[in-house]
């Protein structure tokens, strides 16, 4: 008995304890949550044309982009690799690598959809690539879709000029494709009777 009631004076000071901390949380959480909404009140809002204002290269999504070139070189691994699958007659990838072509071409041009040459007349690339896409990548689909290697082969090259053109047309004609002489891509089987890796 000696023993239950020493032991009250410690019961009630676990449970004063335990009840001051639940209690300076609850507080702190709510005169907390008062400074904070004070603090939003108090802090000045941007006006609608502030939000709109161009932010530093560093912040912007511009910044964080990879630039044109380096989606450029995605489309010439695509391409190429399409090269590769049409030649083995692996018409389902040759259409896999035809439409990462596209959808790069377009990125590519999202990223950057006006070049100016150095007499400052504007390039409208957005125009080039629609012309590509409806004539020349269009044909190189009707050969995958009617799987024929000849008329493949022919609407490549014709391709592989067109995107000279552009180049041409931005300044670049140093950038001259050509038809691969090697997949981009070593890992990959392009063997279309192929059951699973070697």
């Amino acid at each position: 008995m000696k023993d239950v009631i020493n032991s009250r004076p410690g019961v009630l000071l676990a449970t004063g304890l335990v009840l001051g901390l639940l209690l300076g949380g609850v507080c702190q959480f709510t005169f907390g949550q008062f400074a904070l909404e004070a603090q939003a009140r108090e802090t000045p809002q941007p006006k609608a044309l502030e939000l709109r204002s161009p932010q530093t290269e560093a912040n912007s999504v511009e910044g964080r982009l990879p630039d044109q070139a380096h989606v450029m070189a995605d489309v010439g691994y695509h391409f190429a690799n399409l090269w590769f699958a049409a030649d083995k007659q692996n018409w389902p990838l040759a259409n896999y690598y035809l439409g990462e072509t596209r959808s790069h071409l377009k990125w590519a041009v999202r990223i950057h959809p006006v070049r100016k040459t150095s007499a400052g007349t504007d390039v409208d690339l957005n125009g080039i690539l629609e012309a590509v896409d409806n004539s020349f990548l269009a044909e190189v689909g009707n050969a995958i879709t009617n799987k024929d290697a000849e008329k493949f082969k022919i609407a490549y090259h014709e391709t592989l000029q067109g995107c000279y053109a552009c180049h041409t047309a931005c300044e670049k004609p140093f950038l001259r494709p050509q038809v691969p002489t090697a997949p981009g891509v070593s890992i990959l089987n392009f063997d279309p009777n192929a059951t699973g890796p070697k």
